[in-house]
């Protein structure tokens, strides 16, 4: 009689299933770029209030928030395929759309999916820059574009940096649905190992496993990072005792 739970499998799973990793990883840190990307796009003309563009911006947002990201895979996944053939069909073009990889289409819906939620989140610390701060940058003679890289950015980063973290965590979680546009990661490679051994429980507590350990590795750098960043402030405060007293 088999095992009602296996244990021994749930390790045994883990090295096999930690080889595509690396997959994830890609897929989660390319999804993320793209969205924060367009999600600065979308946060400065928000910021900017520029006609027309602000309602695409919203209504993008809009129908992003309002579905569901398996869906928006299948969109992209399906959609993107026939767009290019039909340009290939009016413009006489010659686009190998048979020839773009799976892993093209998972990065870019994560990607859309991650930026309407990211675009909140940057235009918030963006605003929470002092104004002070960008007019002593164009007192400087420095462009919007300058104040804005050299200035506005990094503070705003900092602030964000815990919610960027969060970001990251759910496009890392995200990336176990890339299996609809045929990639094989993790959660793919964990489906046709239970398909193999018929241990379908014991595969998902290992992929679980997998993951829980991976976002508590991810806090901890986070963690760090913050206290990296908080000594200048802690420095810049800082009385010495006899002075204090």
């Amino acid at each position: 009689m088999a095992k009602l739970f296996d244990f021994q499998q749930v390790l045994k799973n883990i090295p096999e299933l930690a080889a595509y990793l690396p997959i994830t990883l890609e897929l989660a840190l390319l999804s993320m770029l793209i969205g924060l990307l367009l999600g600065l796009l979308l946060a400065l003309i928000k910021m900017k209030r520029i006609p027309v563009l602000r309602q695409i911006a919203a209504l993008f947002v809009s129908i992003i928030r309002g579905t569901p990201v398996l869906v928006q895979l299948y969109i992209v996944y399906f959609g993107v395929p026939m767009l290019l053939k039909h340009i290939n069909q009016v413009y006489g073009t010659d686009l190998a759309v048979a020839q773009i990889p799976g892993a093209v289409y998972a990065v870019l819906a994560l990607g859309l999916n991650s930026s309407a939620f990211s675009s909140e989140m940057i235009r918030s610390a963006l605003m929470s820059v002092g104004k002070g701060q960008t007019e002593a940058a164009y007192a400087l003679g420095m462009t919007y574009g300058q104040a804005l890289w050299r200035i506005i950015l990094p503070e705003a980063m900092t602030v964000a940096l815990p919610t960027l973290g969060n970001s990251l965590i759910s496009s890392i979680k995200g990336t176990s649905l890339a299996f609809t546009c045929a990639v094989v990661e993790m959660t793919a490679m964990g489906k046709i190992i239970g398909g193999r051994n018929y241990r379908n429980f014991e595969v998902y507590v290992s992929l679980a496993i997998i993951y829980w350990l991976l976002t508590i590795i991810i806090e901890q750098l986070l963690g760090l990072l913050e206290r990296k960043l908080e000594i200048p402030e802690q420095v810049a405060n800082y009385v010495p005792e006899e002075k204090a007293g």
